[in-house]
């Protein structure tokens, strides 16, 4: 299918960022942490860079005076909505929130109820946000602010590239794939539901094994195509990580680029981190062994200074390798070591952390749930970060652990493998199984015991550039190509 040309604009001004979280008005993963940082950091390069996000409970709750601005009746397959502008709390990047309380005002997450089921009308609730995202970026936008591009963000956001298509394409369109794995699927018949023509449902197209798939329509639709790492963008064009979408990820190779995510370096900053008991730095990192201490001392861990600390911050899913970490949990205790894991997912693994905590009083520790401050804490206090992701298209955790001197411990995967180097500043697996972490955990359970060695691994990560201010100049160069039609 042939594909409409763009207008062409000499200088990138203003983008739209359509997202379905944004730290701090709503939090699931990764996400949200990206569409509160990279815009923050595309308005200090001089971008006029505004997001988009569903009017949840939560987000209404955080926003101070938002101000309607525009109303939405009579689209296609949707409920009647209006739009608000209001600010992040903390960077003060504007914000449109959609405002559609039928659609987003529920006592569960933005995805799923409180038992965990999906709700069953996804594909309105996020068809409406694509339908809003790409009207804002065409000619019938109710306002003065026009985007030069429009960025969207995983599947929730996917239908927006194939509204621009079908409008004559006024805007040019860029689709980030933060997890492939996450799709969007629903029944074909949502198709003209969602007021897109029926033509749109084939392979060249929305049509994915028989179903419709919001990311598909952005994959396929999209100008360009961006990932969160250099070595997922290269993985996910081939089997098994390309998810079924390898074959179409293949053929826009050309328009696929892999862009290594940034952290906050303010927010997670060991030298000035309100969550941490003491400062420290790579130049005086003798404050490390403090929060440590105090780490020990608060989840009850003895309080052991040559016991090495392992930690994990993670959802407690098969992806993350947590159940690896079940297996091995023994032997690190058995060598000396201890165990300190926060987050929550699988029931399974929630309830083996659980006997784990009653095996080893005082050597292992799970909190589950969510705590940021003890997310930031943990990084502080522990010596290695346990982080054997299955697949993991970037991670953010071990590039907060690097900064932390909490030395990684990775599977060669995804941004794992972009930001961890093998025995220079953490240690990658040879093989990713239980026995190959096992294997890796006792290679840097031998350097621990070299304090000079491991002060050396510990300061090289510290040392490293994670900033957004690299990787938004990255993103900055890709959106005039794809304005350009490159």
């Amino acid at each position: 299918m042939r594909r409409a040309s763009c207008p062409k604009t000499e200088t990138m001004k203003n983008v739209l960022f359509a997202t379905s979280e944004a730290r701090p008005l709503i939090k699931t993963g990764g996400l949200a942490d990206v569409s509160s940082a990279l815009p923050a950091a595309l308005r200090e390069l001089g971008i006029d860079c505004r997001l988009l996000l569903p009017g949840y409970r939560q987000v209404l709750a955080m926003l101070d005076n938002p101000l309607e601005v525009a109303r939405f009746q009579g689209l296609t397959g949707f409920i009647d909505s209006r739009l608000l502008l209001g600010a992040m709390p903390d960077s003060g990047t504007p914000v449109y929130v959609l405002d559609a309380p039928a659609y987003f005002v529920r006592e569960g997450g933005p995805y799923h109820g409180n038992d965990g089921i999906d709700y069953a009308d996804n594909a309105e609730r996020f068809g409406l946000l694509s339908r809003v995202a790409a009207l804002l970026s065409g000619p019938d936008t109710p306002l003065d602010w026009h985007p030069d591009l429009l960025h969207c963000n995983d599947w929730q956001t996917g239908l927006a590239p194939a509204y621009l298509h079908f409008a004559g394409r006024p805007a040019a369109s860029v689709m980030t794939i933060h997890n492939l794995a996450f799709q969007g699927i629903f029944s074909p018949d949502m198709t003209t539901r969602l007021g897109l023509p029926p033509e749109s449902f084939q392979v060249a197209g929305l049509e994915y094994y028989g179903s419709l798939s919001f990311l598909k329509a952005g994959l396929f639709y999209a100008d360009r195509i961006t990932t969160v790492s250099p070595t997922y963008a290269r993985e996910i064009q081939q089997e098994p990580l390309g998810m079924g979408m390898q074959g179409l990820l293949a053929t826009r190779a050309d328009r696929l680029t892999g862009i290594l995510n940034g952290i906050d370096t303010a927010d997670w900053n060991p030298s000035s981190d309100l969550h941490l008991p003491c400062e420290y730095s790579a130049r005086a990192p003798s404050g490390k062994r403090r929060c440590k201490a105090a780490l020990q001392a608060d989840l009850g861990l003895d309080v052991a200074p040559e016991a090495p600390l392992f930690g994990v911050v993670s959802r407690l899913t098969h992806q993350k390798g947590l159940d690896w970490i079940v297996q091995i949990a023994p032997g690190i205790i058995d060598r000396g070591g201890q165990l300190a894991v926060l987050g929550t997912g699988d029931k399974a693994i929630e309830a083996a952390l659980r006997d784990l905590v009653n095996l080893y009083p005082g050597r292992v520790s799970a909190t589950i749930g969510y705590d940021e401050a003890l997310s930031h804490r943990i990084e502080a206090g522990a010596d290695l970060f346990l982080m054997p992701s299955r697949f993991e298209p970037c991670g953010l955790n071990q590039m907060y652990s690097l900064r932390y001197g909490a030395v990684p411990v990775v599977t060669d995967t995804g941004g794992l493998a972009d930001t961890v180097e093998n025995d220079i500043n953490g240690f990658v697996l040879a093989d990713a199984s239980a026995h190959g972490l096992w294997q890796t955990v006792e290679r840097a359970l031998a350097l621990f015991a070299d304090k000079t060695a491991w002060k050396h691994m510990m300061l090289a990560g510290m040392t490293r550039d994670f900033s957004w201010e690299r990787s938004a100049r990255e993103y900055l160069r890709m959106y005039e190509q794809a304005a350009a039609g490159q």
